[in-house]
């Protein structure tokens, strides 16, 4: 297993980031957080033993808390989002698997949900097969 070095990064003064990774002891500064791990990668090896190639670095950006606040308000409504679209996705699904065991053609399935066809077809592909009940009602399984 790749040991894994947690590097945090603070805004300094002006566009920098001031990185440490207090496991090790290595400070250094870069202008773009996206080369945080690169910036770390030869400091953390060389304190540490390690190959450059074996080391795994997570940054933890510090933000100030009213954006870190902010920051945690997004991720949540990102997830919400996430399992909205999720719920959608699979109720098409059952949709087009209802619509077309009722004979639509996937064209008139498409008009239907204002999607495409070739949508329509992906959708079908992608639906759960339907079961019989024990009252012998034909039911989709979820």
């Amino acid at each position: 297993m790749m040991p894994t070095f947690t590097v945090t990064a603070e805004r300094g003064s002006g566009p920098m980031w001031v990185l440490e990774c207090p496991d090790v002891g290595a400070v250094s500064q870069t202008r773009r957080l996206d080369r945080t791990a690169d910036e770390m990668r030869e400091a953390i090896a060389y304190l540490s033993g390690l190959n450059q190639s074996d080391i795994d670095i997570v940054v933890k950006p510090i933000l100030p808390s009213d954006v870190a606040e902010l920051k945690i308000q997004v991720e949540s409504l990102r997830a919400q989002a996430d399992d909205v679209n999720e719920r959608a996705a699979r109720a098409s699904r059952d949709l087009v698997a209802q619509l077309k065991q009722q004979g639509y053609s996937l064209r008139d399935i498409g008009v239907i949900l204002g999607v495409s066809h070739q949508r329509v077809a992906a959708l079908a592909a992608s639906a759960p097969a339907s079961t019989t009940s024990a009252d012998g009602n034909e039911v989709l399984a979820v």
